[in-house]
């Protein structure tokens, strides 16, 4: 049981704990930090696991338990957190609040974000304990575990999935949402054009149908391909390499706004390589 592929899932599930924490604690930044050191472990177990031959049953279990922590529960509950400073925090808002009718000046070096965060939601918490104040809307973020554990058992039981993807991969979907709180401690209290854009996206109406979306396809017939080389030509690998060279151009030009548009730009080539295959088989066919 303790060998070292399996003491990285291990690894990789306390990330996940610690992200649950730090999201309770309103520290959401930490949070995604915890979630990016569980993916790079994920990573790392497989990787390993193939290399020392050490392959088997024991770990795929321990892989998916791990997995359902860091990349089902933890974004859940982060998510859950920033819908809850969305909902409930005056210092997204300049001017008027439209639900309260006053007005608030926000002074960033009194008001830090993650103490605006943090407020936010042990003020959310608390109207828990009123059934009739209770906000309702934090919850439907914890659709991401709901579809996750869906996710990760399918996969375990999929034969079609051993080279590339069937659904949405949990550590992409969750890699996708912790651009929300980066992005709010990073532009959550400076005004400017990212300040708006990040207030607007967080904002229910917005946030809740991207979180029905994605998590709808974690579980969808949707073939996606895998970063997996069986040799590096570039016939072949011609999506992976496109891929590969345009995180690395997108990353450095738009930094944290560049995480979502490389999970959205994964789902686009995988679309297309997928036309591009039934093209080519209703050719041969024909």
């Amino acid at each position: 049981m303790f060998n070292i592929p399996n003491l990285f899932t291990a690894g990789n599930m306390l990330c996940g704990i610690m992200a649950i924490f730090f999201s309770f604690s309103g520290r959401i930044e930490w949070a995604a930090f915890f979630i990016f050191g569980g993916a790079i472990l994920d990573f790392f177990d497989g990787f390993l696991a193939r290399i020392l031959k050490q392959q088997g049953e024991m770990g795929k279990q321990l892989d998916s338990l791990a997995d359902m922590i860091t990349f089902g529960l933890a974004p859940g509950i982060m998510m859950m957190v920033v819908l809850a400073y969305a909902t409930t925090s005056p210092s997204l808002w300049h001017g008027i609040l439209p639900d309260k009718g006053i007005t608030l000046m926000v002074d960033t070096l009194i008001h830090p974000v993650h103490e605006d965060v943090t407020a936010a939601f042990y003020n959310w918490k608390s109207d828990l304990l009123d059934f009739e104040k209770v906000n309702w809307i934090p919850f439907t973020a914890l659709l991401i575990p709901f579809f996750s554990m869906f996710r990760l058992a399918k996969f375990n039981i999929d034969t079609r999935q051993s080279e590339s993807f069937i659904g949405l991969p949990t550590p992409a979907n969750t890699i996708f949402f912790t651009a929300f709180p980066l992005l709010i401690m990073q532009f959550g209290n400076i005004p400017g054009w990212q300040h708006e854009l990040i207030v607007q996206c967080i904002q229910p109406v917005v946030l809740i149908p991207i979180i029905v979306v994605m998590s709808l396809l974690l579980v969808a017939e949707l073939p996606l391909f895998a970063l997996k080389f069986k040799s590096f030509t570039w016939k072949g690998n011609e999506i992976r390499y496109i891929f590969l060279i345009s995180c690395g151009l997108l990353i450095p030009l738009l930094l944290i706004w560049s995480i979502p548009i490389i999970v959205l730009l994964y789902l686009l080539l995988s679309f297309i390589q997928n036309t591009i295959r039934k093209k080519q088989t209703h050719e041969i066919q024909s």
